[in-house]
């Protein structure tokens, strides 16, 4: 059974009901490749072995009587940052590393209903502040291409599941970057939907506007399954669109010639890796050979996303970490002396180092004197960054530009140089500021490091980013290539 791994999500599903494998003998595997090669990852934070199993006894029974769901019996992760009802639910952090929801996320909801088993929690950075995986309470994951490199965050942990094949498919979320990041990093396909494409009902809160819960797996194909079965109105949650969605992987294949796709030389700088830029400009003629269109557009805000960011995303993190105050649930300081001691030591336990400081900063720009000047300022800004793209997306259909501006680096590299590491997602914040949606998917490889080229699409048109990314792999092969993990080697 060494090769079911390496089926795609919809090669499982075939083999699935083909009966050539159960869902049992899938989890197995799978649970088993964890059991041996997450060790020197650390991608997992809680692996549910007896649920999961269980599941996937129960979608072999429900197969056999005809019932099968759309993904019955595929293994998948969540992010420990979605709600699992009688799951361990962390956020990456000391300060709920005991908490247990009675609940679970209305994506859970969807993607259990539809059949998929959940193999565990993935690793994260803590409340989903961070673009290195860094900054867990549970230690750094390690990029399964290279051990000494970050997989990128805070979706980091869900991208080296699906690039080490420790699970089909995974969810994550994205802030300012979150999935896409790490899917560079890791060589996979990440899709950042429209905001409130997806519920974000129970999903732990970092910055409310900005949020967003996405799909990750190797191929864009893997991705529409998992984007299909996670999209749709909530009525649970107040910023959920009001539309069912298109069937994402019955328009994968259309044809797409015609397409102007902007080509956004801001992007191109420079602080732009060379062998990055190559590898876009590359495919941007593989997708002109196959009949899109490339046009020169400008957004000329782009400059402007990471200021304006980093004083959205903190002051609304200051607003929605501020219920952790060691009362309700959560860490709790042992024996305080009062009710200001309660709080003061369990949010300074509870808390790790880069949560504290965007919890001061946020504070800092909503405080009486510093609001008009800092915190309206960057809500002006992310109002012309929307209409920058809007200008742009009155001349072409999409746009191209690299995901990050180099390949993964080293572990350590930047923790003590904090704006080099927010400059990691300068490609990938404006996106969020303007509620968009977006795709990361592999491009090429630099030094045996994986390269990630993003596609931002119109306001709810993900079906076109994984038609147009769908399309690109088709004659493209970077996102089938896996990483030869050390561990598997010696084993094998």
């Amino acid at each position: 059974m060494s090769e079911l791994h390496e089926l795609s999500l919809t090669e499982q599903l075939t083999g699935l009901a083909a009966g050539e494998f159960s869902a049992t003998e899938l989890t197995r595997h799978y649970l088993s490749r964890i059991e041996r090669l997450d060790p020197a990852l650390n991608s997992y934070i809680t692996v549910c072995q007896d649920t999961a199993l269980a599941a996937a006894a129960e979608q072999d029974a429900l197969r056999a009587v005809g019932h099968a769901g759309p993904l019955a019996g595929i293994p998948i992760a969540h992010k420990d940052i979605f709600c699992t009802q009688g799951i361990r639910t962390s956020a990456g952090s000391r300060m709920l590393d005991n908490f247990i929801p009675p609940y679970s996320a209305t994506v859970v909801e969807k993607l259990t209903a539809a059949g998929a088993v959940v193999l565990g929690k993935t690793n994260m950075d803590e409340f989903a502040m961070g673009s290195s995986n860094e900054n867990s309470f549970y230690g750094a994951v390690k990029n399964p291409w290279s051990p000494d490199c970050v997989p990128g965050g805070s979706s980091g942990g869900s991208a080296a599941t699906v690039a080490a094949r420790l699970c089909t498919v995974a969810t994550g979320t994205d802030t300012g970057g979150s999935i896409r990041q790490p899917a560079a990093f890791c060589g996979i396909t990440g899709i950042k939907p429209t905001y409130g494409r997806v519920s974000r009902w129970g999903i732990i809160a970092y910055a409310s506007s900005l949020d967003q819960a996405g799909a990750m797996g190797r191929s864009a194909e893997d991705a529409a399954h998992l984007l299909e079965a996670m999209a749709g109105f909530d009525e649970r949650d107040s910023t959920s669109v009001m539309d069912a969605g298109p069937d994402f992987t019955s328009l994968l294949t259309a044809d797409i010639s015609g397409k102007k796709i902007g080509i956004c030389r801001t992007y191109f700088n420079a602080g732009l890796n060379p062998a990055v830029e190559a590898a876009v400009m590359s495919a941007a003629k593989q997708l002109e050979a196959l009949g899109a269109t490339l046009v020169d557009v400008e957004l000329t805000m782009a400059d402007h996303a990471i200021p304006a960011y980093y004083i959205i995303a903190p002051a609304e993190a200051s607003a929605n970490l501020s219920r952790y105050d060691g009362v309700r649930f959560g860490h709790r300081c042992d024996n305080p002396a009062d009710i200001d001691d309660l709080y003061k030591r369990s949010r300074a336990e509870g808390f790790g180092k880069e949560v504290k400081s965007r919890i001061m900063v946020g504070s800092f720009a909503l405080s009486a004197g510093y609001y008009d000047a800092y915190y309206r300022k960057a809500q002006q800004i992310r109002r012309l960054i929307k209409e920058d793209f809007l200008q742009a997306f009155q001349q072409v259909d999409y746009i191209l530009g690299p995901t990050t501006p180099g390949p993964a680096f080293a572990i350590g590299e930047m923790v003590d140089d904090q704006v080099a590491m927010y400059l990691q997602d300068i490609y990938t914040i404006a996106v969020n500021l303007a509620g968009l949606p977006a795709i990361s998917i592999p491009a090429g490889f630099t030094g045996g490091l994986p390269i990630g080229m993003q596609l931002i699409g119109r306001h709810l048109d993900e079906a076109g980013l994984l038609n147009i990314a769908h399309r690109y792999q088709q004659v493209t092969d970077w996102h089938r290539q896996g990483p030869a993990l050390e561990q598997e080697a010696n084993h094998d």
